[in-house]
């Protein structure tokens, strides 16, 4: 599962490094020097780091280069935890009953139902779609969000019968 760890950024540490000396391939250490992960991909303003469980975006504004690495304010170990932590709030939000919204941040639909790892959400316009779990993005604030407004769910849904769920 991918997650962006927006939040690490208030606790790690935070000095300009150049981004183009962030490349893949670049070794993410501790204050300490110890090892947390490797640069697996760059995506905008994140960086893809691979820990020794985990695979996740890091806004670049969380490392320091240094001595040709990437320094990182946190342990393995506690970015592992922070990590961890932040994919149980995730699946915690995805639930029945929550409303989920788009990239505009406003409400397209609420999810109807989650069986196993897809999820069921009735739109705002009485349609509703299939989904997998994967495609939505609880927040530890309880919140759902999806990448698409609402005017693109309808058209998956009238666009691919194996998508959607049903009308009214």
């Amino acid at each position: 599962m991918r997650l962006i760890l927006g939040t690490l950024a208030a606790v790690t540490v935070v000095l300009a490094a150049p981004a183009a000396a962030q490349s893949v391939g670049m070794q993410v250490v501790d204050t300490a020097g110890a090892p947390v992960g490797t640069v697996t991909a760059i995506q905008g303003d994140n960086l893809q780091v691979k820990t020794d469980k985990h695979e996740v975006l890091v806004p670049k504004a969380s490392f320091t280069l240094n001595g040709g690495k990437l320094l990182f304010g946190l342990t393995q170990a506690q970015f592992n935890a922070k990590i961890e932590e932040s994919t149980a709030a995730s699946a915690k939000a995805i639930a029945a009953g929550a409303t989920v919204n788009g990239t505009a941040g406003s409400a397209v639909g609420k999810i109807e139902t989650v069986e196993g790892a897809n999820v069921t959400v009735s739109l705002t316009s009485g349609k509703r779609i299939q989904l997998p779990a994967t495609a939505l993005r609880g927040n530890a604030d309880g919140t759902v969000t999806i990448g698409y407004t609402a005017e693109q769910l309808d058209a998956l849904v009238n666009g691919s019968a194996s998508s959607a769920t049903g009308g009214k």
